[in-house]
């Protein structure tokens, strides 16, 4: 709901459990005045207060005690009376940069419009949100701002964007645009940043706010193993499940700036937007500049508060398409299993015995095409590799099929190899800088996706393979970063556009391609999780999580991205041991638990296993199958965190909280230690809940308040004759005893 006051001029911006206000001052000036739980009130003037601070403070419009400084401001401007870090930084024909936005008019429309070019969030029908635009004014200039806010009032969430129209007669230089700025009155949070590197994403990060300028930012041409779109300022004492969190997160996937300033009176700013760093876009007369799309989200219930409006929000209206709502296969990828090292021969094996396990899809990685035996060539030339897949494509697809297998094949479409068709016939194609080095990584380079007719070859040649076999899902790879940004085609002036301009052809791309192939279920992938943000996962609904599959780095992966992102939309799979990045040796059954915290795969080899891991993996499909649409869209709930901890636990809870799984880890094994427990969340309290393991009844508020009881040892391991069927066979082992131990317990309500 948006109500404005006419007489006092206020927003009043309204999800079910939170309010958003803002308000025109007199002078025209677009303050912030709060946000947080939802209020009664429409009218909140006397929290706008003012004095003189003297201290080299500005007075705004010349009025003694008005300081646009020590004001909250909705979208600040550069270079006037507000000196702190800018919303927006233009530079005009005459070559000055000082922006004066004020207050022209709004309009409060029903549903939400889309953003042209770039992902967002939706609605189904145009009661589901409100949308309010606010057009700001440079008189001086006649350059427009419109502030858009979309509030859902179901998904508690509300969704900014900002355009920038151009009404003047010159070209004006667009320094600086962010999607979001919220000003607050005090600095007494801390910084919630998801953080890593290549192997282990999104590390959760919390620091106290210190005086002055703290950021997350990208500038590798994507969101980054690196960082994560995304930030989180909370009160020093939120918790999981208790206390104040406020966060943005933007549907991005290129270089992007999350920041925040505590400036000299206590105030902190939080802002979000595409990083201003190596960026201008030169805005000609009359043309418009659309920025991505912001959602801003206030929990009072603790960051699981915070992450479930999240999920579901993207789950629901970011997320789209035929597969949104469908659970997912259960996947073997052969990737670790032969890498390169493959034919047509020992697919069909590996393939069978995964039908054999109950497993239902079977993904080609790399290697299936041009000249590709090794990472030094081909990338580009997506025609198959009859040498090493004899009678093509869709003889082998037609073959794996008939197993009972659905087939999927590994893309890397935006990249080239300098060893390539594509590259002999067009040089000029990649993004490069004439007369300066062509740096690859891994042996490849990146297609310059600004360009019209590189796009245009991308989804015709990726078009082409997909129609030319029974192709059900695709994994879509990136697997470098950006240097020597240029692009062979653009003018001087337009070169520092060419970051932004890559991922307009991108969504293009993508657009196009999962639109012409609708039911193929597309899972990026960008060496793992180096672009698993909201962006892609408006075009792709899951993302492989990390390349890191070792399952005790995976806990902390795993427990990050779930701050932000469902369960439904990240990849996770059971691999060999020795592990292939940490060569860590973990059980069986503890890699399968963990990798049961979204969609379940494996990437081994399955004809190298043994007997009772063969029975084990049965044991894990069937069991999987049994409870993965709880897994997959219920609510999840952190209970124990990996960080700093030698034990980890999550569960997840059906919406109706019919269900639950709860799972337990531990790392290190501990001589002589105590019991350990785990404490449910999110049950009915007054409810009976069945062990289906044991056949033990619980209540609901036992298992919360009393605890459920990590078993102290196990003392029989699953054997290789033991009953497959039985789904509990294969998932519990003696490794509780051990190192790297884990356990997992299905509830489901009894009468």
């Amino acid at each position: 709901m948006i109500l404005f006051n006419e007489q006092a001029k206020t927003f009043h911006l309204k999800t079910a459990k939170t309010s958003y206000v803002m308000k025109v001052l007199d002078s025209g000036h677009l303050i912030h005045v709060y946000w947080g739980k939802s209020l009664h009130t429409n009218n909140l003037d006397y929290a706008v207060r003012r004095r003189d601070f003297f201290s080299f403070v500005a007075n705004t419009d010349n009025i003694q005690e008005f300081h646009l400084e020590a004001l909250a401001q909705e979208y600040p401007g550069y270079g006037s009376t507000d000196l702190r870090s800018p919303a927006i930084e233009l530079v005009y024909g005459d070559g000055t940069s000082a922006t004066d936005f004020r207050y022209l008019s709004h309009k409060i429309t029903a549903g939400k419009p889309k953003l042209e070019g770039l992902p967002a969030t939706y609605v189904e029908s145009e009661d589901e949100a409100q949308t309010l635009e606010i057009t700001l004014l440079d008189k001086v200039k006649n350059v427009e701002v419109v502030l858009s806010y979309s509030v859902f009032d179901k998904f508690d969430a509300i969704a900014r964007s900002v355009k920038v129209v151009n009404k003047s007669d010159d070209t004006v230089k667009i320094q600086r645009v962010l999607s979001a700025n919220v000003d607050f009155k005090d600095g007494n949070f801390e910084m919630i940043q998801l953080s890593g590197s290549w192997a282990r994403e999104r590390h959760i990060i919390r620091t106290p706010l210190r005086s002055g300028g703290q950021c997350v930012e990208s500038r590798r041409g994507a969101s980054s193993h690196a960082q994560n779109p995304f930030m989180a300022l909370v009160r020093p004492e939120t918790t999981e499940n208790t206390g104040v969190a406020y966060a943005v997160s933007l549907i991005y996937s290129g270089n992007f700036l999350a920041n925040t300033e505590v400036d000299m009176y206590n105030n902190s700013r939080l802002q979000i937007g595409i990083n201003p760093f190596d960026f201008t876009w030169q805005l000609k007369a009359g043309e418009s500049f659309q920025a991505p799309e912001a959602v801003l989200v206030y929990s009072g219930e603790g960051l699981t508060g915070m992450s479930h409006i999240y999920q579901n929000f993207y789950g629901k209206r970011l997320m789209r398409g035929y597969w949104r709502d469908k659970v997912r296969p259960v996947l073997i990828n052969n990737w670790e299993a032969t890498y390169f090292d493959f034919d047509e021969v020992k697919i069909k094996a590996i393939a069978k015995q995964a039908s054999e396990f109950g497993i239902e899809l079977f993904v080609l990685d790399d290697g299936w095409f041009g000249e590709r035996n090794n990472d030094d060539r081909s990338l580009g030339d997506w025609v198959v590799n009859e040498n090493k897949i004899h009678g093509g494509l869709k003889k082998l697809v037609d073959e794996v099929n008939a197993m009972g297998l659905k087939f999927g094949l590994w893309f890397e479409p935006e990249m080239v190899c300098p060893i390539s068709k594509l590259y002999e016939a067009h040089p000029d194609w990649c993004l490069h800088i004439e007369g300066r080095t062509r740096s690859t990584a891994r042996r490849q380079l990146i297609l310059d996706l600004s360009r019209k007719e590189v796009c245009d070859y991308v989804i015709e040649s990726v078009s082409s393979v997909l129609s030319s076999a029974n192709i059900e899902y695709v994994k879509w790879d990136m697997n470098r970063n950006m240097t020597e940004i240029g692009s062979a085609t653009l003018p001087p002036e337009n070169q520092r556009e060419v970051a932004h301009r890559y991922m307009l052809g991108l969504y293009r791309i993508m657009d196009e391609i999962t639109s012409r192939f609708p039911k193929i279920l597309f899972e990026s992938c960008s060496g793992g999780g180096g672009r698993f943000d909201p962006g892609i996962l408006y075009y792709m609904p899951q993302t492989w999580t990390s390349d890191d599959t070792d399952a005790m780095e995976r806990l902390a992966i795993q427990y990050g991205t779930s701050m932000v992102y469902p369960s439904v939309s990240m990849g996770c799979h059971v691999s060999a041991v020795p592990n292939h990045q940490v060569h860590r040796i973990t059980p069986f059954a503890t890699r399968g638990i963990c990798a049961m915290s979204g969609n379940f795969g494996y990437e081994l080899d399955l004809t190298k296993l043994t007997e009772i891991e063969k029975m084990q993996a049965k044991s894990q499909v069937a069991f999987y199958k049994e409870v993965r649409e709880l897994i997959q869209f219920g609510d999840f709930y952190r209970l124990q965190s990996p960080f700093g901890s030698n034990t980890c636990a999550w569960s997840f809870v059906a919406k109706d909280k019919s269900e639950a799984i709860v799972s337990f880890f531990r790392k290190m094994a501990e001589p002589n230690c105590a019991f350990a427990t785990v404490y449910a969340t999110g049950l009915d309290a007054d409810a009976k809940y069945k062990d289906m393991r044991t056949g033990e009844v619980y209540g609901g508020d036992e298992l919360m308040q009393v605890g459920i009881n990590v078993p102290y040892a196990i003392t029989s391991a699953p054997k290789a004759t033991d009953d497959a069927k039985d789904m509990y066979a294969g998932m519990i082992t003696d490794a509780i005893q051990g190192d790297y131990g884990a356990f997992i317990w299905h509830f489901k309500k009894v009468d």
